[in-house]
């Protein structure tokens, strides 16, 4: 069966890579990209829409226009950006995901794919390899947005048979797009400055250790989740996925590995500590092992050289 993609949030950190890597695997025409605003670089070599989606009338017209075998929602507001405006992520990530479910069902969809993050972890949750099921009490509007997201799609997969798909991503690194205000943020922004200046203050304390991933191993793995058997998978709220754990002090001696001149420097009293803090250190992930054979590619000096050796190109 042709399959006839659908990506809701295309012009995100995710979205912008994901489209590109569907496209080159199923063609240009089979993948919709559609957005709440048309893409700063425009990419002609597929369809795109334009629709928000909390706006149901919009989205439905999109699925009526391309009857799509599988979707992926990525539209949602981070979590730093979530405490500046917690009605509206709320309202964004949760009526976004059942507006999507809702016509994932009628329109008789194959396969959803939803992300989860940490950030579904709070302060009481194991901090060291936090495992698949524990203790759950996010203190962020993300957070709570995202276990709320993981409850639904588990309902929909049980009560109407919809085949979601769900990953928990840990902070994203990447250099093709621009993060979109989360809490790991500086793990990208520290690439930036690092090439144009030389320095750079980072929002995060010297030992706060986070779990992270490089971009190009959060695709593999969304796409090879999507394309797992639906008997392999146990997993239907979201699966823990890992990559690599590191503190920012532990990232600039890195960075330094490859300019020995750069100055890292640290803020007091962001807003964002306090959402890193009760997050993991490190994730267990041997679930998304066992049932589709994930493994990441990409360790510490690995990320750091790809980062600094492609945005030398695009400076």
């Amino acid at each position: 069966m042709t399959e006839m993609i659908l990506v809701i949030g295309a012009n995100g950190q995710i979205g912008t890579e994901l489209v590109t890597a569907l496209r080159a695997k199923h063609g240009n025409s089979q993948v919709v990209a559609s957005d709440l605003h048309a893409p700063k670089n425009a990419d002609s070599n597929g369809p795109f829409e334009q629709a928000s989606v909390t706006d149901a009338a919009a989205v439905r017209a999109i699925f009526e226009k391309y009857k799509p075998t599988q979707v992926y929602l990525l539209a949602a507001i981070l979590s730093a950006v979530g405490e500046q405006k917690p009605k509206l992520a709320w309202d964004l990530n949760m009526n976004g995901l059942l507006n999507v479910l809702d016509l994932a069902v009628e329109f008789k969809v194959a396969r959803v794919f939803w992300p989860s993050s940490i950030a579904v972890f709070g302060p009481n949750s194991p901090k060291q390899n936090t495992p698949q099921y524990c203790v759950m009490d996010p203190n962020s509007v993300y957070g709570f947005s995202k276990l709320a997201g993981e409850r639904w799609c588990e309902y929909y997969f049980e009560k109407y048979g919809l085949d979601v798909r769900s990953i928990r991503y840990p902070g994203l690194i990447g250099w093709k797009a621009a993060p979109g205000g989360g809490t790991t943020d500086y793990a990208v922004h520290i690439f930036h400055e690092a090439l144009a200046n030389g320095e750079y203050q980072s929002f995060l304390s010297a030992g706060t250790e986070l779990p992270m991933m490089h971009m190009e191993d959060a695709i593999r793995a969304t796409i090879s989740l999507m394309e797992a058997p639906a008997e392999s998978l146990t997993i239907r709220s979201s699966y823990n996925l890992a990559g690599v754990s590191f503190t920012p002090e532990q990232l600039n001696e890195e960075i330094k590995q490859h300019l020995p001149d750069f100055k890292l420097s640290y803020s007091e009293n962001d807003p964002r500590q306090a959402i890193a803090d009760s997050w993991p250190k490190s994730i267990d992930d041997s679930q998304a092992q066992k049932d589709w054979g994930w493994k990441a590619e990409f360790d510490l000096p690995k990320l750091v050289e790809d980062m600094l050796l492609n945005l030398r190109k695009i400076k």
